[in-house]
């Protein structure tokens, strides 16, 4: 999940890492000096997020918080979008290079990251969180970060394309959904756009929407953990293997080459009417081509329009603290700042254009564009699906995403692809 705009998008976006903030040998002298706290030293907190969506707007907040809080540097490394952050996490950890302030997701990398994780349930921000928040962080009672946003995602559509093609009804089931793909492409519109190269895109949001349709998807895990369940013969896995297939079939060529950045800017672009995205794709999108005609359509995998006219939600990360930083409560103010001042309040709605995770922010939808519209809009109606992936044994989207792309690329069949999944969890699981 990623941003950038105008000519800088693709350029930005082929670096691994997208420095937003200038460390150096003075950074690291002066933040070595920090734990004493004299007078007049300069303390650096070290950051290492994973939105690329927000870098540029973490530049500005940089200077922001800097000039209003002297003595204090904010050094900040955002890794995201084609590479992988944790990986890059934990060899920031493994050099030695500890950041003071970094990302975790819930459950599976909470436990993953548990010893180096401050306890945040003191600061006073923590009864301001959404209850939906809550649950993927604590660990033992306690709370062990803070969450950055919440974020919904399904098919990013072009409204202006689908009135082209005659289409005057959102469609909320499988047929209905096949029926506007090939009225597009009846239209000469290409349907979807796939991004398919990456695997975060396939292993974790797109075979998420099985696990989101299981009549209880915690119990359908504990029993893949438990060896009770079982992909094959599972009938939310049968179905969802239609919409992956209808992806396939209403997409454009080589969907294995097409990376996110080139996945968005051929959407922003036109020249398809449909990506699996989320709310995060706003902020690009607008950079590409200002005030387009966008919403957001469900995942159907069946025919029930009530069980399928609903948006995938949930948290995409949490900020936390390394327990072992010369600057952590440096660090603990800083996220407090961000969610409980005024200034940054602002940066959360109007600049990163994130739907807040805390009660006491409020954002409209000129804060949050179309697309967080939306799904805001869903979250009122409490017409969600759940993000289960972050319950995936640690590594586990990686291997579904490569064992998927070798079913995109005809090396294998569904029950191939099934079996590939099942050999995957249980060789992860713990």
């Amino acid at each position: 999940m990623k941003k950038r705009s105008k000519i800088t998008l693709a350029s930005m976006l082929a670096l691994s890492v997208v420095l937003a903030g200038c460390g150096s040998k003075t950074d690291k002298n002066a933040d070595s000096a920090s734990g004493d706290s004299g007078k007049g030293a300069t303390k650096t907190i070290h950051i290492f997020q994973f939105k690329v969506e927000i870098a540029e707007a973490l530049n500005k907040l940089k200077a922001d918080y800097e000039a209003s809080h002297p003595g204090i540097k904010l050094d900040i490394q955002t890794v995201g979008g084609g590479s992988d952050y944790g990986a890059a996490l934990k060899a920031k950890f493994a050099s030695g290079e500890e950041p003071d302030i970094f990302n975790v997701g819930g459950y599976t990398d909470l436990n993953t990251w548990a010893d180096k994780l401050e306890d945040l349930s003191g600061e006073k921000w923590v009864s301001d969180m959404v209850d939906v928040s809550k649950d993927q962080i604590t660990k033992d009672g306690k709370i062990y970060g803070m969450p950055m946003n919440l974020e919904g995602y399904g098919f990013v559509y072009n409204k202006d394309l689908f009135k082209k093609a005659g289409i005057t009804e959102i469609p909320k089931t499988l047929t209905e959904l096949d029926a506007a793909a090939k009225k597009l492409q009846d239209a000469g519109i290409t349907p979807f756009v796939n991004g398919y190269q990456e695997g975060w895109i396939i292993g974790q949001h797109t075979l998420n929407v099985a696990f989101a349709h299981q009549e209880d998807p915690s119990a359908y895990i504990e029993g893949l953990n438990k060896g009770t369940a079982k992909f094959a013969g599972n009938k939310q896995m049968d179905e969802f293997m239609k919409l992956f297939d209808l992806t396939l079939k209403y997409g454009q060529k080589n969907p294995l080459t097409t990376d996110y950045n080139t996945e968005m800017t051929m959407f922003a672009n036109g020249q398809a009417a449909m990506t699996q995205q989320g709310n995060w794709t706003q902020v690009q999108i607008d950079g590409i081509t200002p005030n387009m005609n966008i919403g957001i359509l469900p995942m159907p995998i069946n025919d029930n329009a009530d069980e399928n006219d609903k948006l995938l939600v949930g948290v995409p990360n949490n900020w936390v603290v390394n327990k072992n930083s010369k600057v952590k409560d440096d660090a603990k103010e800083f996220l407090s700042w961000l969610v409980t001042s005024d200034q940054g309040k602002n940066y959360i709605t109007k600049e990163f254009k994130f739907i807040p995770a805390f009660k006491s922010i409020n954002a409209t939808e000129q804060d949050l564009g179309a697309l967080g519209a939306e799904v805001l809009k869903y979250s009122k109606e409490d017409k969600l699906l759940s993000w289960q992936f972050a319950r995936f044994p640690e590594g586990a989207w990686n291997e579904f995403g490569s064992s998927m792309q070798s079913y995109i690329a005809g090396k294998s069949d569904k029950d191939q692809l099934l079996a590939d999944f099942q050999k995957t969890w249980d060789n992860l699981k713990k």
